[in-house]
């Protein structure tokens, strides 16, 4: 027996296996958004479908300390620069410093801002829900500014509707078989009369919404996903004691709270009194209240049913509300 033809023809059978395995598994581990790479959804079942708006790229650009008119410290809401676009629309410059950078807003920062050569009027501090009580305690207790620069790096213009026929095998193999095997489990479970709530890898839960065709456009728009570390209480009055203990530090600039409701707040636990309560003592736009409004209306695609943030729609929706708080 020649054992060396035998072990090629074995090789050779082995690869062309491993190939036609891959050829369909591996795009499954293409993901967009963050909740279906946790939880290991395919993109073809939680993608979104209707096309946003387009985002022209000088708008997205990013001032220096010396000529913008307005601070931007914010987290993941504000990297894409997208509701700050709604800012530039109306003249202003703006610059967005990361919370990473930043840290906290200490007792020294209205004079480390002019340090910076910054002279314009407005702060904003934007957090999404989740992360804004946190921020709100380490500054609170922080005596001096640290900074940390980073180089700066334009984000690109978001794609107005991403093309899924493309296949991409640059992933794991393993991810698009997970991937493929919870796509099975969603098919017995979405047929079950019963079925209101899944708990998928990685802190994703899925939940089923009454009238979710009509406020997302992914292909199993009746069920949505979301993230299981999103805040389920409301704030209490610590927060908002915080807020104006940071405020009466700040001199010289105004300063506008932003706090982004969490996706789990805006479509399934929304009866909270906080944005209120900021609104009537801070001036601080009422994210709950106009995300609500628009869900109302049956805006589609307000928060990405494959992500936990907004949607460009969403993201200038945002943007409106900020700029009409500092009217």
């Amino acid at each position: 027996m020649n054992y060396s033809k035998v072990f090629s023809v074995l090789v050779v059978a082995a690869l062309t296996i491993y190939a036609i395995i891959g050829f369909y598994f591996l795009p499954l581990s293409d993901f967009e958004g963050d909740l279906t790479r946790l939880g290991k959804m395919p993109e073809s079942e939680f993608g979104w479908t209707k096309p946003q708006p387009a985002i022209a790229a000088d708008l997205l650009q990013q001032a220096t300390w010396q000529e913008a008119d307005v601070l931007v410290v914010g987290d993941s809401f504000s990297r894409p620069h997208l509701w700050q676009t709604v800012l530039t629309q109306h003249g202003l410059r703006v610059r967005t410093e990361d919370w990473r950078n930043i840290h906290s807003i200490c007792e020294d920062f209205s004079p480390w801002l002019k340090m910076q050569k910054f002279t314009g009027k407005f702060v904003i501090f934007e957090m999404v829900e989740r992360g804004a009580e946190d921020v709100l305690d380490r500054s609170v207790k922080c005596k001096q500014m640290s900074y940390h620069a980073t180089p700066y790096l334009q984000p690109s213009p978001p794609e107005t509707l991403p093309d899924r026929q493309v296949r991409r095998y640059t992933g794991m193999l393993s991810v698009g078989i997970q991937t493929w095997l919870h796509s099975l489990e969603y098919s017995f479970l979405n047929g079950t009369p019963d079925f209101k709530q899944w708990e998928l890898p990685n802190h994703v839960k899925m939940h089923r919404i009454a009238n979710g065709c009509d406020l997302f456009s992914h292909p199993h728009c009746q069920d949505a996903l979301f993230l299981t570390e999103d805040r389920i209480q409301d704030f209490n009055e610590t927060m908002l004691g915080n807020m104006n203990a940071v405020n009466a530090e700040l001199s010289g600039f105004k300063p506008i709270w932003v706090v982004v409701p969490d996706k789990t707040t805006a479509y399934l636990n929304f009866n909270k009194q906080f944005w209120n309560l900021a609104e009537r003592r801070f001036q601080a736009p009422n994210l709950l209240q106009i995300f609500r409004n628009e869900i109302k209306n049956n805006k589609i695609d307000l928060y990405r049913g494959n992500d936990t943030h907004l949607s460009t729609e969403g993201f200038l929706i945002m943007g409106e509300a900020i700029r009409n708080s500092m009217q």
